[in-house]
C-alpha cells in the first residue's frame, strides 16, 4: 500500500490539477512532500522499533497512512492534499523499518535470505505496477474525481493490514525490545532524540533540492548545509556510545564489512537503476505519444518478472550469496544495451518500441534479483539490537541515491534533448545508468573477496 502510493500518484497528476485547480509549483508538492518525509525518520523509526517493539509500531504506522490517506481523498485544496501527502510520508517511513526488523528477528540464513525474497517481491510489483493501477483507477472514475480514489483504495487495504497484522504479527514484537549486544549498557539504551533530529535535519537538507526541482536555485544551498549537519550527526553519535549510552546508529556497525560494501552497493544501484522507469514514461508519452497508461503497461511484465526473480533469489542466496549479486548486476547492463539497441531500431524505423517488453524483463529480472539478496547479505552480520535502525540507515542511503540519482539522470536527458531528439537522450541517460551499475560492481567485487570461502549467508 504505502509503496505504491509512490508511483501511483504520478499518472494522477493532471487529474489532481483539474480536480482542485492546482498549479505546477502544488503538483510539484505532491511528489516532493511524499518523498521529503519517507526518507527523514527511517533511521529514527527503525531504532524505535529495536526499543519498543515493531508490531505496534507497525499497527501504528498503518493506521495513521490509513487515516491521512482517507484525508488526502477528502482534501478540498492543494494545500490540504500535500499536508496530507506530508504525514502519508511519515506513516510509510515508520512502517517500512519494522518489516525488515521482523525479517532479522525471526528468520534466519537461509529462510531470511527466502523471507526477504518475499519482501522484495512485494516492493517490486508495487513500485511497477503504481502506474497502470493509477491509469485503471482514473479511466473508471472519471479525471475530475479520479484521483480522490487513488486514496480511498487505500482504506480496505489498510484495515484488512492492521487486522492481519494483530493476528500474525508474534506477541514478543508488542513488548520493549532486549539488547543482544554485550557491550551496549541495558540502563542507558534510549531513542537518542538529539540524534534523531541531528539526521532528520540533516536527510531532510541533503533531499530537498532534488525532490524540489522546480523551486528557486537558492535552495541547492541546503545540500552544503545538510552535509555539515550529517558530519556533526557523526560526531554526536560517536560522542554519545563514548558515554556508555546507546546511540541512534551505533556507527561501529560500519566497521561490519558486509554491511559496508551492501549499503555502498544498495545505493549506487538505486542512484542508476530506479532512474529507468523516469526514462521509460518521458520517452514513451513525450517521445512517441503514447498514454500514461500505455507508458505503464510497457512496465507491467518487467515487474512481474522483478517480483518472481526476488522469491528465486531468495531462495538461491544462502547457496551462491554475492556471486548471485554480481550475476544479476552483469543482467542488467545486458538489459539496457538491449533495450537501447530497441530505441536505435526504432529510431531508424526497423521495428517497433514494444519490443522494449522483452528487454525490459530482462531489467526487471535482474532488479529482482540484486535488491532482495543483498539485503540479506548486508544485514546478516549486524547485532539484532540494532536489526531496525541498520535496516532504516540502508533504506534512507536508498531515498537519497534515488533522488539524487532521478535528478541527475533526467537533467542529462534534457540537456541532450536541446540539441537532440528524445530518442538520443533516452540512450543518453541509459549509458549514464550502465555506467553507474558497473560502479556497483566495485564493492560487489571487494565484499566477494572479503567473504572467501563463506559464499552464502
Amino acid at each position: 500500500m504505502s509503496l505504491v502510493d509512490v508511483s501511483i500518484v504520478n499518472v494522477a497528476l493532471p487529474s489532481i490539477q483539474q480536480g482542485l485547480g492546482a498549479s505546477n509549483s502544488d503538483l510539484q508538492w505532491v511528489l516532493s512532500a511524499f518523498a521529503l518525509t519517507f526518507g527523514v525518520g527511517l533511521v529514527t523509526a527503525g531504532r524505535a522499533g529495536d526499543l519498543f517493539g515493531r508490531g505496534g509500531l507497525f499497527i501504528i504506522g498503518v493506521a495513521l497512512f490509513t487515516g491521512v490517506s482517507m484525508w488526502a481523498g477528502l482534501a478540498g485544496s492543494p494545500l490540504e492534499l500535500n499536508i496530507a501527502r506530508a504525514l502519508q510520508g511519515l506513516a510509510a517511513g515508520l512502517i517500512s523499518p519494522q518489516v525488515i526488523g521482523i525479517v532479522q528477528d525471526y528468520f534466519r540464513g537461509a529462510e531470511r535470505g527466502r523471507a526477504f525474497g518475499i519482501f522484495g517481491a512485494v516492493v517490486g510489483v508495487s513500485v511497477a505496477t503504481g502506474p497502470v493501477l493509477g491509469g485503471l483507477i482514473i479511466a473508471l472514475a472519471g479525471k475530475d474525481a479520479g484521483w480522490r480514489w487513488i486514496f480511498f483504495v487505500n482504506i480496505p487495504v489498510g484495515i484488512v493490514a492492521i487486522v492481519l497484522a494483530a493476528i500474525w504479527l508474534p506477541k514478543p514484537l508488542l513488548r520493549r525490545a532486549k539488547s543482544s549486544d554485550p557491550d551496549v549498557p541495558q540502563q542507558s539504551r534510549d531513542l537518542d532524540p538529539i540524534g534523531a533530529v541531528l539526521l532528520g535535519l540533516a536527510v531532510l537538507a541533503i533531499l530537498f533540492p532534488f525532490v524540489e526541482s522546480g523551486g528557486s536555485g537558492l535552495w541547492w544551498l541546503t545540500l552544503p548545509a545538510g552535509i555539515v549537519i550529517l558530519l556533526g550527526w557523526l560526531s554526536w553519535e560517536k560522542r554519545y556510545r563514548d558515554r556508555g549510552k546507546s546511540p541512534m546508529v551505533d556507527l561501529q556497525i560500519f566497521r561490519v564489512s558486509s554491511f559496508a560494501n551492501g549499503t555502498l552497493i544498495m545505493g549506487l544501484w538505486f542512484l542508476g537503476m530506479t532512474s529507468i522507469w523516469v526514462l521509460i514514461n518521458l520517452y514513451f508519452q513525450q517521445g512517441i505519444g503514447h498514454s500514461a497508461l500505455a507508458s505503464g503497461l510497457v512496465g507491467l511484465p518487467s515487474a512481474v518478472c522483478n517480483g518472481l526473480a526476488a522469491l528465486v533469489a531468495g531462495r538461491l542466496v544462502a547457496r551462491f550469496g554475492r556471486k548471485l549479486v554480481i550475476a544479476a548486476i552483469y543482467t542488467g547492463i545486458a538489459g539496457l544495451a538491449l533495450t537501447v539497441l530497441v530505441v536505435w531500431l526504432q529510431w531508424l524505423g526497423l521495428v517497433s518500441e514494444w519490443w522494449m517488453l522483452a528487454t525490459l524483463i530482462i531489467v526487471g529480472v535482474s532488479q529482482g534479483s540484486v535488491v532482495s539478496p543483498n539485503q540479506a547479505l548486508t544485514l546478516a552480520d549486524v547485532p539484532l539490537s540494532y536489526a531496525g535502525s541498520s535496516g532504516g540507515v540502508v533504506q534512507t542511503v536508498q531515498r537519497i541515491a534515488t533522488a539524487v540519482g532521478i535528478a541527475v539522470v533526467t537533467a542529462i536527458a534534457f540537456a541532450v534533448l536541446q540539441v537532440s531528439d528524445w530518442s538520443v537522450a533516452f540512450i543518453v541517460g541509459f549509458a549514464v545508468i550502465a555506467v553507474i551499475m558497473g560502479i556497483t560492481l566495485i564493492p560487489a567485487y571487494a565484499d566477494l573477496r572479503r567473504r572467501g570461502d563463506k559464499v552464502g549467508l
